[in-house]
C-alpha cells in the first residue's frame, strides 16, 4: 500500500516489546498509523497475533514474535525476526515490564529480583540484541517506557522504583555512548496510566485494604493533578514524536506523562 503524505513514519521499522496490550498495543498500532512496519512482541497469546493481524490491515508489514524479555536467548531470536520480517530496524520501543508492590518490612527476594529482571535487565538486553544493527547503519531510535518512580520513590514499590530509576540511568548512558552514530535514547515517564497493568494494582489494593473498586481506582486518580488516569494514546503520542527524524535533537531526557504530578 501506498504511504499517505501525513505518514510521518513511512519506511521506518520499529519493534515494540510488550505489545499485546495496554501501552504497547497503543504504540504499536500508533506507528503503524504514521506509516511504519512494526514487529510486536511479548509472552505471547492470541492478543499479539490479533495485533499484528491489526497492523497488516493498515497495510504495514508486521510480525508477531512471542519473547521473555528476561530470556536472553529469546531476546536474539526476536531480533533476528524482526530483522527477517521488516528488513532492519529503526525504532526500538522498549516497553514490557511489569508491577508489584510490597511493604519494605518483610520485602520478598523473590519480588526484588523479578522486578530488577522485567523492567531493568529485560530493557539491557533487548537493546543490547538490536543496538548493533543501528550502529551499522548510523541511526535509531531508542525509546524505553520507563515511570515517574524513575524519578521519585513512593510507599510500598521500592523494587518497583528502583527498576525504573536503573532503566532511566541506562537510558542516559546510552544517549551518551551512543550519540555519535546518530542514536537517540529517551525515556517516557508515565503516571497511572488506565491499563490492564493498573487494574490489577488496583484489584490489589482491594484485596489488602478492603476499599471498593471505586475508592481504590478514585485513590490512584488523585496522585494525579488531573485527577484522572493517564490514557495509552497520551503515551502513544509522546513516543511517535520522539520516533520522528525531527525529533533527532532530543537525547538523554525522560519525559513524564503525569498531569503534572512531578515536574523535573
Amino acid at each position: 500500500m501506498q504511504s499517505q503524505p501525513h505518514q510521518r513514519l513511512a519506511g521506518k521499522r520499529a519493534v515494540v516489546t510488550g505489545a499485546s496490550r495496554g501501552i504497547g498495543r497503543a504504540i504499536a498500532l500508533a506507528l503503524a498509523g504514521e506509516g511504519a512496519d512494526v514487529a510486536v512482541s511479548a509472552r505471547g497469546g492470541a492478543e499479539l497475533e490479533a495485533l499484528a493481524s491489526e497492523i497488516g490491515s493498515l497495510g504495514r508489514r508486521s510480525a508477531a514474535v512471542a519473547c521473555d524479555v528476561t530470556d536472553p536467548a529469546q531476546v536474539e531470536m526476536l531480533a533476528r525476526r524482526a530483522q527477517d520480517a521488516l528488513g532492519g530496524v529503526d525504532i526500538l520501543v522498549n516497553n514490557a515490564g511489569a508491577a508489584s508492590s510490597h511493604k519494605f518490612l518483610g520485602h520478598p527476594d523473590e519480588l526484588w529480583h523479578q522486578m530488577l529482571a522485567l523492567n531493568l535487565t529485560g530493557v539491557y538486553y533487548v537493546t543490547k540484541a538490536f543496538v548493533p544493527a543501528m550502529i551499522a547503519q548510523r541511526s535509531g531510535r531508542i525509546i524505553t517506557i520507563a515511570s515517574i518512580a524513575s524519578k521519585v520513590g513512593a510507599r510500598y514499590i521500592a523494587a518497583y522504583t528502583a527498576s525504573k530509576h536503573g532503566t532511566l540511568g541506562l537510558t542516559r548512558a546510552l544517549a551518551a555512548e551512543l550519540v555519535g552514530y546518530g542514536i537517540t535514547a529517551n525515556a517516557i515517564c508515565p503516571g497511572y496510566v488506565d491499563t490492564p497493568m493498573t487494574a490489577g494494582s488496583i484489584a490489589n489494593m482491594v484485596a489488602r485494604t478492603g476499599m471498593s473498586e471505586a475508592e481504590a481506582r478514585e485513590t490512584l486518580e488523585k496522585t494525579n493533578p488531573q485527577r484522572r488516569l493517564i490514557e495509552p494514546d497520551e503515551v502513544a503520542s509522546l513516543a511517535v514524536f520522539l520516533a520522528l527524524d525531527s525529533s533527532r535533537g532530543i537525547n538523554g531526557q525522560a519525559i513524564n506523562v503525569d498531569g503534572g504530578e512531578v515536574m523535573f
